[in-house]
């Protein structure tokens, strides 16, 4: 009897976890894509915008585009475009049934393994509704967030599947489950270390008095294959960020810098995950406006992390879930918590997506225990988890509005955080693509002002300038965008075309020639530099660029000859 009222229970949780999921996120439907990545990964790449056709399938397992390795995430948005064309909505409504997968999956897959019913549904449920989950959720770019998440959970379960009965096959399916979560985003190389803490408990594979014994070392062999798999992602990775330009992002910020960051950091997760306020899309970090962290919050952060790790190992033996709760969080952070800084932000919500499983874990087992026998226990435990779930909640629909466009969400990211100058440039963009080019050009100068080697602002002002016919101050701001990134291709292209409208020839040609040195393959500014050559009477040099031009586009090698004449 009671093992039939537990599995009423279980759909009855995985049922009440769905409709609340879908509750608080199914407004995303009215959302639109936002000006952060979404171009690049749906609406403006071409490839994406084929569908699921065999060139963009072979694209997708090729590119490096957005300095990643992840095929599966670029065909689930093919996929996407193949059903819905570019309807927003519905890239949105994708990736809310998405996590509403992983928040069901989550509680199955704990459940099965721990035993504990209104556990798993606390972990799940909190994994669902948190405010910091919804950057994951409502951002259509961050579908490699949810994709990769669905197959960790896979292969916690193919793992559990293994390990209560070992075999051969069984394992593959752990492996080959990993494999396809890295192809939707590297975050899964800690997963290797996460099963080994799950080693320990809950399936208690070995005890934690037992760290020298054969077992252990059997456990790490047996996680070889895995680890073989996080490195090839590593070095795939690393490759991609190299080729993508993100690698040079490094020198922007000093090693101390990103170190300190990184300690304050992980104490602000925790902050945030308490007392979820004032989040944003984008949240500066301080070394990219060469500011300093305050010493204190440094020693005070690293003190605190120090602290609790010590307790977790202390408590280890009588408490293993604190220890591995606590150990999920720091090791799944690691990749992302900045050491290795790519981008310009100090934290990201969306990172908390997996790591904040292991604080829910043990907030779970430690409350439960807490109470011990207690008389009223469960009274107790049902209203406090009822009343985190239903606050989180509220805060949660709340969160997720401000996904709804661009003026949204970095209008509330300017209310809520500090010098942050990707916020002022973004909504410059929407400024401008509504028509309000004046009002696009104080955000830009502001976005300069507090970081003035800020390359994209730069080459936003200088081309809203020039659509207004300003061409001095076009090409003054051209200029900059150069001097903060000398590889700037579209910047050097555009201060050739705007000295080619005002006549200086001479100049102009100079200008295309840094855009195909910056990039070789730039066919737009090569069939410019052609036509400098044409006003200067060089057929001769428009006959050298033509044979440079046709094997990057026909068609524009043609145009070109063409304006020679019959003379050529």
């Amino acid at each position: 009897m009671k093992t039939n009222s537990e599995n009423v229970g279980k759909w009855i949780v995985v049922l009440a976890l769905s409709l609340l999921v879908l509750f608080l996120y199914w407004q995303a439907g009215e959302f639109a894509f936002v000006n952060i990545d979404d171009n690049q990964y749906v609406y403006k790449n071409p490839h994406v915008q084929q569908g699921l056709s065999t060139e963009s399938v072979a694209w997708a397992f090729t590119t490096f585009e957005a300095a990643n390795w992840h095929p599966l995430t670029w065909l689930s948005h093919m996929a996407d475009v193949e059903s819905f064309g570019l309807a927003a909505g519905w890239h949105h409504r994708v990736n809310v049934l998405l996590h509403l997968l992983n928040t069901a999956l989550l509680f199955l897959v704990l459940h099965r393994m721990t035993g504990g019913l209104w556990q798993s549904a606390f972990v799940a449920g909190m994994f669902g509704v948190h405010p910091l989950h919804v950057e994951s959720v409502a951002w259509v770019a961050e579908r490699k967030d949810l994709l990769s998440t669905l197959f960790w959970i896979l292969t916690m379960a193919a793992y559990l599947r293994y390990v209560r009965r070992p075999g051969v096959g069984r394992y593959i399916l752990v492996v080959v489950s990993f494999a396809l979560g890295l192809m939707c985003k590297p975050m899964l190389v800690t997963l290797p270390f996460v099963l080994l803490l799950l080693d320990w408990w809950p399936l208690k594979r070995v005890g934690p008095g037992a760290l020298s014994t054969p077992e252990v070392f059997r456990l790490f062999r047996e996680k070889i294959p895995l680890v073989a798999l996080s490195a090839a992602s590593c070095a795939i990775t690393y490759i991609a960020q190299a080729e993508g330009g993100a690698v040079k992002l490094l020198g922007h910020v000093p090693p101390g810098s990103r170190v300190s960051n990184a300690f304050v950091s992980y104490v602000k997760y925790l902050e945030k995950t308490v007392w979820p306020a004032s989040l944003a899309v984008f949240y500066p970090h301080p070394g990219s406006i060469h500011a300093d962290i305050p010493a204190w919050q440094i020693a005070g952060a690293a003190l605190m992390l120090a602290g609790f790790s010590f307790m977790a190992l202390w408590q280890g033996r009588r408490r293993p879930y604190l220890a591995i709760g606590w150990f999920w969080y720091l090791g799944t952070l690691v990749p992302v918590i900045g050491i290795l800084q790519v981008g310009g932000q100090a934290l990201a919500d969306r990172y908390t997506y997996v790591p904040l499983i292991g604080i829910f874990l043990l907030v779970a087992w430690g409350g439960a225990e807490v109470l011990g026998g207690w008389r009223y226990r469960r009274i107790v435990l049902a209203v406090a988890a009822g009343a985190a779930l239903a606050a989180l909640s509220v805060a949660t629909w709340s969160q997720a509005g401000y996904w709804r466009d661009d003026f949204t969400l970095f209008g509330r990211a300017l209310r809520v955080t500090e010098k942050n100058w990707l916020a002022w440039n973004n909504l410059g963009v929407a400024y401008e693509k509504s028509g309000q080019p004046m009002l696009a050009i104080v955000y830009y100068r502001e976005a300069v002002r507090i970081k003035p080697d800020y390359a994209y602002a730069w080459y936003n002002l200088g081309a809203v300038y020039g659509s207004i016919g300003q061409y001095q101050q076009a090409i003054a701001s051209y200029r900059e965008t150069v001097k903060a990134d000398p590889d700037f291709a579209e910047a050097w292209n555009n201060l050739g075309a705007a000295h080619s409208i005002l006549g200086q020839y001479r100049e102009a040609a100079g200008y295309y020639r840094e855009a195909v040195r910056a990039r070789p393959e730039y066919a737009d500014a090569w069939y410019n530099l052609g036509l400098i050559y044409v006003l200067l009477n060089r057929p001769e040099m428009v006959l050298e660029i033509c044979r440079q031009l046709r094997p990057i586009d026909a068609a524009k090698a043609e145009a070109l000859l063409a304006r020679l004449g019959p003379a050529r």
